[in-house]
Parts: structure tokens; sequence; C-alpha cells
């Protein structure tokens, strides 16, 4: 550091210039600068070759005293210590989508193979409130047997918690029925176009319920979405009323099952697997006083007997397979919800449809037209414009 004093005023060096008031005793290591010679004078110029640049103030004095002095160290510009700026843990961030990868892999496995154990036991043993049921009832116990020995850690929940969630139950309860009497009476395949066109009642019922507004763009994707349904439902070969209103009677369920959800889970820390748990809980309690009065245990026996004659121990297999993997898919689903935007998780559900169209025609043989597959291929387009629409 090259520091010299001149006892002029005249333009001076350098980049900073620090003016000093008249001369007064000096406290000997005050400053880190070269010893000066005391002498009286008016006014004092500091000139510094290079810039200088305080790094740290190790002491401040009291306002009050007049002696004291700051100390501080001063480092040249070229010799400055680079400054630290925060790095990003960029294996945080891979290992977060991985994550969210691997959910939505199960996601979408774990529903394809779902929907084909449920369809396999529809065919040969059609009850489906009993099995709609056993899928709650089997999802239920693994949840109580994974909180009884500790492998998940329970809800802390209380009383205003069961009460915002009865009406999500009421309505998870009625779609989960729904869904499962069309699928007993048509093709699997069909049943998932027409759950496609669940973001039209979502839009109807939230603007004419609920008085929200969207923009044009969301209004017009929903044209897609109906126009695909209807064409598609009007070409199926295997068309029946009843599972066509079991479909639409769910898209509606499901509606109302996230409105719900949203007024009254809001400020509740429950994660998406315990929120779940307790939704299928509660539904279980809802749902089996009406299906026995449905169906009862004197007709669940009759058609037991007639399926194990026809199609042996593998029915029961079935049964518990389809159960099992009810309560998976729609846990991973829930889980996932913790990681993704609403906006991702709409895209992954329409690519969810996609996969369980597609892997249930190929397994099946459904028979499709060319009309009925370029329905649903304009229905499931429409609801991806949605997603894109609302974000």
């Amino acid at each position: 550091m090259i520091c010299s004093v001149k006892q002029s005023p005249a333009i001076t060096n350098g980049c900073d210039v620090f003016l000093r008031p008249k001369a007064r005793p000096s406290v000997q290591g005050s400053l880190h600068l070269p010893s000066l010679p005391l002498k009286s004078f008016q006014r004092s110029v500091l000139s510094v070759q290079k810039p200088l640049h305080v790094s740290s103030i190790e002491t401040f004095g009291s306002l009050k005293a007049r002696t004291s002095l700051i100390k501080c160290q001063a480092y040249e510009a070229d010799q400055s210590e680079p400054i630290e700026l925060p790095k990003v843990d960029t294996r945080s961030e891979a290992a977060k989508k991985l994550k969210i990868g691997v959910y939505f892999a199960m996601w979408w496995a774990l529903n394809v193979v779902f929907n084909i154990y449920n369809k396999k036991v529809l065919n040969a043993y059609p009850f489906p409130w009993l099995t709609s049921t056993l899928s709650l009832a089997c999802g239920s116990l693994i949840m109580l047997v994974s909180w009884a020995t500790r492998i998940a850690e329970a809800p802390k929940t209380d009383m205003d918690f069961w009460k915002a969630l009865f009406p999500v139950a009421v309505a998870h309860t009625i779609g989960h029925v729904a869904a499962t009497v069309s699928m007993s009476k048509v093709a699997v395949s069909f049943t998932h176009i027409i759950k496609s066109g669940e973001p039209a009642f979502s839009v109807l019922v939230s603007r004419f319920l609920l008085g929200e507004s969207f923009p044009t763009s969301v209004y017009l994707s929903l044209l897609p979405i109906i126009g695909g349904c209807g064409l598609a439902a009007l070409t199926e070969l295997n068309f029946n009323m009843i599972g066509f209103m079991g479909a639409m009677i769910s898209n509606l369920a499901f509606v109302f099952r996230n409105i719900f959800s949203k007024k009254g889970m809001k400020g509740k820390s429950v994660s998406g697997m315990n929120y779940y748990a307790c939704l299928s809980i509660m539904s279980l309690i809802i749902l089996t006083p009406f299906a026995i009065a449905v169906e009862g245990p004197k007709m669940w026996a009759a058609g037991f007997e007639t399926a194990m004659a026809q199609i042996g121990p593998n029915l029961i297999w079935w049964m518990a397979a389809q159960s099992v993997f009810y309560h998976l898919y729609n846990q991973v689903s829930y889980m996932s919800l913790d990681e993704i935007s609403p906006l991702t998780f709409s895209i992954g559900n329409t690519m969810k449809r996609i996969s369980v169209i597609v892997s249930s025609i190929i397994i099946f043989h459904t028979p499709v037209q060319p009309v009925n597959a370029l329905g649903a291929a304009i229905a499931i387009f429409g609801t991806f414009l949605y997603s894109q629409a609302k974000l």
C-alpha cells in the first residue's frame, strides 16, 4: 500500500479521499497506516494510489467520547478477498426430481394394476358395493396396523379435523362407489374416457355454485373435453346407461370432494399419506351400512359360491389384489401432492388415464372403433389444454 500526506489541498491522486479536521493527538495503533509526524496544520489530505475498502469494524466507541476512534482494517482492491455466494445444492434438486419421478411411475403402475384386477373381480363377482367396501377396509386395516406398529407416525387429529373431513369422505364414498358401478357395467377404457371429463364438471360447479370466474381459455378448453367424451360415448360398442351415469356421478362427486377438501383442510398439518388414511376410515364407516342395505350378505354369499365354482381360488387373490392396489395407488397420489403443484398433479392425472385406457384395451381385448378412439384422444387432449389454461 502506497500512502503520502500533502499539506496542500491541491488535487490528489487515488480513488478515495479522506478529509480530516485539524490534527489532534493520535492514539498509537488506531489506524493501520505509517506513523506521521505531528504538525499543526489546517487541513490534511490523504492520498491513496489504490482504492481502500473497509473490511470490518472491530470497535466503535461512544459518540460522546471525543477521543474515541474507529479502528478499521483496509485492503487493496486488487488483493480483496472473494465474496462467497450461496451454493445451489444440485444433488438435493436432482434427488427431489427423482423422488417425484418415482411417485409418478408408482402412481401410474399401481393404478393400472388396480383397474385390471378390479375389472377381473367385477366380471366374475358383480357386486360393486361390496367390492368398494373391501377396498376401503383393506386400506384402513393397512394404516391402522402401520400406526400400531409405528411403521408410520399416527396423525395428531382433533374433533375439528374429523368434522372438516366428513363432507370430504361423503363425496369420496359416492365417487368411489359410482366409479366401481360404472366399471361393472362397461369397459374400463370407456369409464376412464368419461372420467376424463372431470375438469368440465369442476369449472361448471365452481362457476355456478361458487361464483368463481375463469379466463376465456379455460372455457374454450372444455369444448374438446365435452365433445370428445360425447363422441366416445355415442360410438361405444358396449354402451350401458348405468355405466355411463356411474362415471358421470363419479366425476361430480370427486369435484365436490376437492372443493370440500380445500375449504375444510386449511391450516391442518396432516401429511398426504395420513390424510388419505383418515379419509379411507371415515368412508368405510359411511359406506358399510349402505352396502349391506343395497346388496346384503345373502346376495354376497350366493354370488361368491357361483364365482368360486367358475373361477376357483384365483377369485380370492383377485379380490385381495384389487383392494391392496386401490389403497396403494391412492396413497401414492396423495403423497405426491406434498411434493408437486396442483397443475403438475392434474397433468399427471391426465397421463394416468391414458396409461389405464391403453393398457385395459390391450389386456381385455376391448373392441375400439376409429371414431371411438378419436373421441377419446380429443377428450384427453382437451384435458391437457385445460391444465395449461389453468396455469
